[in-house]
């Protein structure tokens, strides 16, 4: 009975052991240091927040940041890395020598400081948002693709896309400015680009050489004309290319003129006012100097057969690449039940630009043809007739000045209304600044705390899992009796108590077991007495 004990008494001794090396884990305890220490944690993170922006504030402030302004892009073709004339857009012409010194003269600063200001600009820049998104489904058509579409699924993938949104910034601190004039020079610079930006392309080149009344009292009168002449037909020459572009009919509200109007009345001037002078003179021999213009005529008309025999060569030649020419075909094949296969010629660059320089070169052959033999005319009229009186003279220099008013009315009006028509209508919103430059102290601090956004999201991620773990650690260390000197000292007590109480229960136990068993001895004893004593009885 005794060995039996022993073995109760060791298994429940060694199941109070494994009851003790069990881990207990409460969600209320952990809930309740979560409370405990929200105070603390939310103190923790609100300075953690301002300590950033103020270090962040700082360096705006004290670091000499640099100034930064938005602008955008948003003509045809940008989207392609073209400017509008379909050459390479390139965002480094908004730092311009001429674009920077033009900025610094309106704030009148000295023209000497450019490369100071040039080359401290920088540009950064993102792609169109719709970008991304086309990006997106041409990878996934290049992840569905079978062997059949797999080339136009590559074709896809080799589109490239350029940006139309560029950051501008300007370092002024090493440009040896301070923030507010540093701002300033930007800000101006921004703009001076924006008029820069509408004479590159817009009004500039086909009208840059059309002449003013003032540059024509140097020449013979023959001369005079021939200068009207071409500017004239530079003007309408610019005006119909501009009509065959507009497709919205344009009529300015600045002039009240269409592109076709201002052609009309070039024409007109130029077939009644120009053409009445130019015979005017021709009958009347009217010049200033009679051997000089009859000089004149010859050298024009040398130079202009030179031209005609050019026109002509290039001609030939472009008429024979034209027909020597193969356009790209594409061979389409016939489907299981069809065994027709087809062969279509398809649209070639090279191709359409050979029958467009073919196009100029006749047109300006013709026009050489015609101008040989005006002077030609001229030069006879000239040489079978005397010179002419000075009535017929001051007649001539009043017909001119009066024909030079009315060319540089007409250059003036088609500058206007080219103008409206490109920043109005076909550049409206070509050249945008989205963002200017700031310098007050509101927008500096704002600039601060969009700097510092990611830091803080960073630290404060940081801060708020320090906290949990601190909350779950101590509630663990709680519920499982790592506590405190004291509470732990209170903890033995209460634990060697129970360890004693459970002991004394035993010791009952077995004590109780062994009177039984002497108990039921004793029995058997008295019973085998009485056994006894009767056999002897």
């Amino acid at each position: 009975m005794a060995t039996k004990n022993e073995r109760n008494l060791n298994v429940t001794i060694k199941n109070q052991e494994e009851e003790g090396n069990k881990v207990v884990i409460s969600l209320s305890s952990i809930a309740k240091m979560l409370k405990r220490y929200f105070a603390l944690w939310l103190a923790v993170a609100v300075l953690a927040g301002v300590f950033e922006v103020a270090f962040h504030s700082y360096k705006t402030f004290s670091g000499k940041e640099p100034a930064k302004a938005l602008v955008s892009f948003t003509y045809p073709n940008i989207e392609k890395g073209l400017d509008p004339a379909g050459r390479k857009f390139e965002i480094e012409s908004l730092k311009n020598p001429v674009v920077i010194e033009r900025a610094l003269k309106n704030l009148n600063i000295d023209s000497e400081r450019v490369e100071d200001v040039r080359a401290n600009i920088d540009f950064n820049y993102k792609l169109p948002e719709d970008a991304y998104d086309r990006l997106t489904v041409y990878y996934s058509v290049m992840d569905k693709a079978t062997s059949g579409n797999l080339g136009a699924a590559q074709a896809m993938l080799e589109t490239k896309y350029y940006p139309t949104q560029f950051s501008v910034y300007f370092d002024f601190g090493s440009g040896g400015f301070d923030r507010n004039t540093g701002v300033d020079i930007l800000n101006e610079i921004l703009k001076v680009y924006g008029d820069y930006f509408y004479e590159q392309y817009g009004y500039n080149e086909p009208l840059g050489a059309a002449v003013k009344a003032a540059d024509y009292e140097g020449y013979d009168y023959p001369q005079q004309i021939d200068l009207f002449r071409d500017s004239l037909r530079q003007v309408r020459s610019y005006l119909n290319s501009l009509t065959k572009d507009d497709n919205t009919l344009f009529r300015s509200s600045v002039t009240g003129y269409s592109f076709k109007d201002l052609s009309e009345y070039a024409k007109t001037v130029s077939s009644i006012d120009l053409d009445k002078i130019s015979s005017y003179i021709s009958v009347n021999n009217v010049t200033k100097d009679k051997d000089a213009t009859l000089a004149y005529y010859d050298y024009r008309i040398e130079n202009l057969n030179f031209d005609k025999d050019e026109y002509t060569e290039r001609l030939a030649a472009l008429e024979a690449s034209i027909a020597q020419y193969e356009k790209d075909s594409i061979l389409i094949f016939g489907n299981g039940t069809d065994t027709t296969n087809t062969e279509y010629a398809t649209a070639s660059d090279q191709y359409d630009s050979l029958f467009r320089q073919k196009t100029s070169v006749e047109t300006s052959l013709a026009q050489t043809k015609q101008d040989i033999k005006f002077y030609e005319s001229r030069r006879n009229a000239l040489k079978n007739n005397k010179n002419s009186s000075k009535a017929n003279i001051d007649k001539v220099e009043a017909d001119i000045a009066a024909l030079s008013e009315k060319v540089s009315r007409i250059v003036e009006l088609t500058e206007l209304t080219t103008n409206d028509y490109y920043e109005n209508v076909q550049f409206a919103n070509a050249y945008n600044i989205l963002i200017p430059a700031t310098k007050t102290v509101g927008s500096g601090i704002m600039d601060a705390i969009h700097s510092s956004v990611r830091p803080i999201f960073v630290l404060e991620a940081f801060i708020f899992l320090l906290y949990l773990a601190v909350a779950f650690i101590t509630a663990l260390r709680s519920d499982n009796g790592r506590k405190p000197a004291a509470e732990t000292a209170d903890d033995d007590d209460d634990k060697d108590d129970e360890e004693e109480a459970d002991l004394e229960d035993v010791v009952e136990a077995i004590e109780e077991e062994a009177e039984k068993a002497s108990e039921k001895n004793s029995g058997s004893e008295k019973s085998d007495s009485s056994r006894r004593k009767n056999k002897k009885r």
